[in-house]
């Protein structure tokens, strides 16, 4: 028996068709998403027609994991108001400190998990309030990017079927308690400025409807927490992914609360919970500055292995489009201690390996892997995975700057496996996940480079007053 699994990002929708006993792919497709920062969410349903044309149909079962925290805004007619507000669309800024002021940032890490930043779907209702207010007085429902894929694939007339998500994805909304996994309405109301329809909570192997061919449709979740299905990742463990942003969270079986809003206290697709600190800059800047240097990603990685650590002595700071982890919005990329004898293309593409993962490194310290003690045990491990972990310089650099044996797993689209996973949680109907096993991983060791991290945080704090651009400049 097949199950599909659909990973619905920001670039593009994949679609994996696997079996349901043990999570073997039999095939996989993909169709891309329209470029930038908002999107009509009908694009994502027409993506999803296109790569799994062929797939789809196969599948008894068929479960969806999507970016978190876009907002789809619909009117009483259930017709989108406006293209969907994506999570890396950082214009809610302000919003976001106007809310966080308003309650303070404990209250909204004991209450939601998280300080919302200008990702969380919370920020944009309020962005919309107060820049749309036309578009804002028509919000019947809000939505986010899962559901609607979801709800879209669910048999019957809009008006008559019941939109619902899971406690993961809704954990990101920054108007969900996932400590008590029930919304707060009266949070996103005080953002938008009037009560709103939200999606039921299911739970989380609940098959929640069936498609018109018949397969039963699971629940869904948000793609952090599919990634996490997928890869089996067990309390105690923390990965790390490089995709278009940076991310690492671990399973825990406690709720989070961290009022420095540094640590997002998500839940995940299982019951239990998942810590998780972003940041925005991750294969992208590494993409950039393979461009700058006039090659693909394998020649970025070449470079980059040609050269020594350390760079020979060149930090960059990758906040080329603002960060989140740390709250820096207006930042932007920053490079230091060039000289004639460094300036090597070798140089500058180790450099910007080193960043990525240094940045990544320096926001997964944060996390306590087992959840539930104070005093954080040193890591023993990192599972890397994403896009940019197929690079073999960010393999070799990663042991180095984490400090301690990093584990590669074989590249799959974890995503789109998270998903089918709960798909055939949901058409089993078991206690627990099915018993996928693990994909095979290779370790990769090395010495400790201290100095690295150490220079990108002494770069990271020396710019702080740089956000917004130097004295004399304008950023767009």
């Amino acid at each position: 028996m097949l199950v599909a699994g659909v990973d619905s990002s920001t670039q593009s929708t994949k679609v994996l068709l696997c079996e349901a006993a043990d999570g073997t792919i039999v095939d996989q497709a993909s169709a891309p998403h329209p470029p930038g920062t908002e999107c009509p969410p009908q694009a994502w349903r027409e993506a999803l027609a296109r790569a799994g044309e062929d797939l789809l149909p196969r599948a008894a079962a068929v479960g969806v994991a999507g970016q978190q925290h876009g907002m789809v805004v619909l009117d009483e007619s259930a017709e989108v108001i406006r293209p969907a507000l994506l999570w890396n669309d950082l214009r809610s800024a302000g919003a976001a400190a106007e809310l966080v002021a308003e309650r303070g940032p404990r209250w909204w890490a004991e209450r939601t998990g998280s300080v919302p930043n200008a990702s969380f779907t919370v920020t944009k209702l309020r962005w919309l309030a107060e820049h749309e207010p036309g578009n804002a007085a028509r919000v019947y429902r809000v939505m986010l990017p899962h559901d609607y894929v979801t709800w879209g694939l669910i048999a019957g007339p809009p008006m008559t079927r019941e939109p619902v998500t899971d406690r993961g994805d809704a954990s990101g909304t920054g108007y969900f308690s996932p400590a008590d996994g029930a919304w707060l309405p009266e949070v996103a109301a005080g953002a938008l400025g009037h009560q709103v329809r939200l999606p039921r909570v299911a739970r989380p192997a609940e098959a929640v409807g069936e498609t018109a061919w018949g397969a039963v449709v699971s629940a869904g979740t948000g793609d952090n927490m599919a990634a996490a299905l997928g890869l089996g990742l067990a309390p105690g463990e923390i990965a790390v992914s490089i995709g278009t942003s940076g991310t690492a969270y671990a399973v825990t079986t406690v709720p989070s609360a961290d009022p420095s809003g540094a640590i997002a206290g998500f839940a995940d697709a299982t019951g239990r919970f998942l810590p998780l600190v972003c940041t925005i800059n991750a294969a992208l800047v590494l993409d950039a500055v393979a461009a700058m240097l006039g090659t693909d990603s394998a020649g970025l990685s070449a470079r980059a292995l040609a050269a020594a650590p350390g760079a020979g002595g060149i930090t960059l700071l990758p906040y080329f489009d603002g960060e989140r982890t740390p709250v820096r919005p207006a930042a932007t990329g920053a490079l230091q201690g060039l000289t004639t004898r460094n300036a090597t293309p070798e140089n500058l593409a180790r450099a910007a390996v080193e960043a990525v993962v240094a940045s990544l490194a320096d926001v997964a310290s944060l996390l306590h892997p087992d959840g539930a003690q104070p005093e954080r045990p040193p890591l023993s491990s990192v599972m890397l995975i994403g896009g940019g972990a197929r690079s073999e310089a960010v393999r070799a650099a990663a042991p180095g700057i984490f400090g301690v044996p990093v584990d590669v797993p074989e590249p799959e689209e974890y995503v789109a496996l998270g998903a089918a996973r709960q798909a055939a949680w949901a058409l089993a109907g078991t206690p627990d996940p099915p018993a996928w096993p693990r994909r095979p991983a290779q370790r990769y060791e090395g010495p400790a480079q201290p100095g690295i991290r150490e220079r990108f945080a002494s770069l990271r704090d020396a710019t702080t007053g740089w956000d917004g651009g130097l004295p004399g400049t304008q950023t767009p």
